[in-house]
């Protein structure tokens, strides 16, 4: 194992130590059914595109692990992540808040959907399967790359390649106040690519069956 990946595994098994530490907050469906009104106005419509930093469209959340959406909206609330628009959003919820949208949208949408294989379907090109075995992508990601080995961890197969691309390129970010993803992890496998190779990536993995889908709110219908 080469020292890039030592690292990002050492950094991995300090994650889920601190995040199994870091559950106290209990979220409640119903409460966060109520708590939705600042997420469906993007999440909620199908194709919704956002323009910052670039055009692309907003993720999936439904079906989205619970844990992963309570730990990226700490990071906007920290600043650890760095989006205008969420960041405002995440300001404004207290613990409670994220516990219980997050338990909302963990459960949303999935109700009668099938197991996902435990092994994509889709097989990738030579190019591809390099630079999964050099990002050690399955290894955190899982199964499918959507059992994560960390419930704070997100799913990404299926998930919008645009997106995906977005958010990888914003790991590399340096000294940007606006732009930028603060994960010693992510930072560690990202920089490890040219942007093609992550844009090559993100298609992949987009292209993947996934367990998350963008469910419309009936007001959007």
């Amino acid at each position: 194992m080469n020292k890039t990946l030592t690292t990002i595994f050492a950094l991995a098994v300090a994650s889920v130590t601190a995040f199994s530490h870091a559950q106290e907050v209990k979220g409640d469906v119903k409460a966060g059914e109520k708590k939705i009104a600042m997420c469906i106005g993007c999440h909620g419509i199908v194709g919704y595109q956002a323009s910052f930093p670039e055009i692309h469209k907003v993720p999936m959340i439904s079906g989205q692990s619970g844990a992963y959406i309570s730990s990226a909206l700490d990071a906007y609330r920290k600043g650890d992540r760095k989006h205008p628009t969420m960041r405002g959003i995440a300001d404004s919820l207290t613990d409670q808040d994220i516990a219980d949208v997050s338990a909302y949208y963990a459960q949303h949408g999935k109700a009668g959907a099938a197991e996902l294989p435990a092994k994509p379907k889709r097989e990738p090109s030579v190019q591809v399967a390099e630079l999964l075995k050099k990002g050690a992508c399955v290894s955190c990601h899982g199964d499918n790359f959507a059992k994560p080995i960390d419930p704070s961890y997100p799913h990404i197969a299926g998930q919008h390649a645009d997106y995906l691309f977005v958010a990888l390129k914003s790991y590399k970010a340096e000294k940007n106040p606006n732009l930028g993803r603060s994960n010693a992890i992510m930072a560690g496998v990202a920089r490890q690519f040219t942007n093609s190779e992550l844009k090559a990536l993100a298609n992949y993995l987009g292209s993947l069956e996934g367990d998350m889908h963008t469910v419309p709110q009936s007001r959007f219908r």
